[in-house]
């Protein structure tokens, strides 16, 4: 086996946020395994819908790619061509197999660049699925990665296999990724791939991808396209990559997104799917410029809209969801809490989960606030 390959295929991985990854740290650990090791740079937790966490092994089927991407290190615009490999349907079968049965792998995550055209490599990518499922019997995690432009019918096949799929919108309009490519086209090749996926339903739902900061787009623009997207394909999540130029690629210029752009849009995707906020509500926290600050995109609101304390005995759940340090756990506990005990105390609300030094300026107990809203 060809453990370079190995090794370079499962570090291209990580390029791709398509999943709720953290890496592990055993992957700096020394490992006698030489598979193993190869493979470290593309061990991740990933967080699937039922709230289970699963150790998976993230791989590209090729890094070879037939498209034109400017941000793109495997893109024949890069200057400086990288060491080109791709994987045989077994011989990735047999690395993932080797991982789960000695390693306690749970899940694989496969992706891959474009050979010959979206069909051809997806042909790979199936077979090499088909084997994990049917002759090594895997019943596990499988997160299938469509390619743009790849038929209605390797779609549906794929869907036979994989436990979540996704397609990478990568910007937020036609405009914006022709900034990207020549090739591909955002309502063809990437949105109706999304359409056909949410038509098909898959297990764990299906999520994207969206570079942030390469094509100059606003946060507006990309919360305008979150909104879409959940609101019309059904989306279980978007995750938002911050755009870090390549040397060798046409966009090796561009300044790099601050890694804070996108972990405030990940706060407001929040707000948007979990918190209950309205589009509207959410829209209020953008400067004039259609950006983010870099504050907590909930406290701000509060301060801005919350003009008297939130009284913890009587609120409603909704009306605690407004509240810095108030969770939609926290705030289901609190109101079952006061079922039992109608004038909670902070040490209760401690207990139900409250991160009280952010929400104690905005909230009333027993009649007392700590200060006056006004004071920030």
């Amino acid at each position: 086996m060809d453990l370079n390959k190995v090794r370079h295929l499962s570090d291209a991985g990580r390029f791709d946020l398509a999943c709720e990854c953290t890496t592990q740290k055993a992957r700096e650990k020394y490992t006698e395994d030489a598979i193993q090791q190869a493979t470290l740079g593309g061990i991740y937790t990933s967080h699937i819908t039922d709230g289970k966490t699963v150790k998976i092994f993230k791989t590209l089927m090729t890094n070879s790619c037939t498209h034109d991407c400017n941000y793109c290190q495997n893109s024949t615009r890069c200057t400086k061509q990288n060491a080109k490999f791709m994987y045989e349907p077994d011989e990735l079968a047999k690395v993932f197999m080797h991982l789960h049965k000695n390693h306690d792998i749970e899940g694989l995550f496969i992706s891959s660049g474009i050979v010959k055209d979206a069909d051809f490599t997806t042909d790979k990518m199936l077979e090499t699925v088909k084997l994990v499922r049917q002759k090594y019997n895997f019943k596990g995690y499988i997160h299938f990665k469509v390619l743009p432009g790849v038929s209605y019918d390797k779609v549906r096949e794929a869907r036979r296999y994989a436990t979540r799929m996704s397609i990478n919108i990568e910007a937020t309009s036609a405009q914006r990724i022709n900034e990207f490519t020549s090739i591909k086209t955002f309502k063809s090749d990437i949105l109706r791939r999304q359409a056909w996926i949410k038509g098909m339903s898959p297990p764990s739902g299906q999520s994207t991808q969206l570079v942030v900061g390469a094509a100059g787009e606003t946060d507006a623009e990309v919360l305008n396209m979150m909104r879409w997207e959940y609101d019309n394909m059904d989306l279980h999540r978007m995750y938002y990559s911050p755009f870090n130029p390549i040397s060798s690629t046409p966009f090796e210029a561009r300044e790099a997104a601050p890694k804070w752009r996108a972990h405030r849009l990940y706060n407001v995707d929040w707000l948007y799917r979990k918190y209950g906020y309205e589009f509207n509500e959410i829209k209020e926290i953008l400067n004039d410029n259609g950006m983010l600050p870099n504050e907590d995109p909930k406290t701000i609101h509060a301060k801005k809209f919350l003009t008297q304390p939130i009284d913890v005995s009587s609120a409603t759940k909704e009306e605690l969801l407004r509240v810095p340090g108030i969770g939609p756990k926290t705030a289901q506990k609190i109101v079952e809490l006061r079922k039992s005990t109608p004038n909670l105390k902070r040490e209760q609300l401690h207990e139900a989960g409250a991160i009280l030094h952010r929400a104690d300026p905005f909230i009333k107990v027993n009649g007392w606030s700590q200060r006056t809203i006004t004071a920030f």
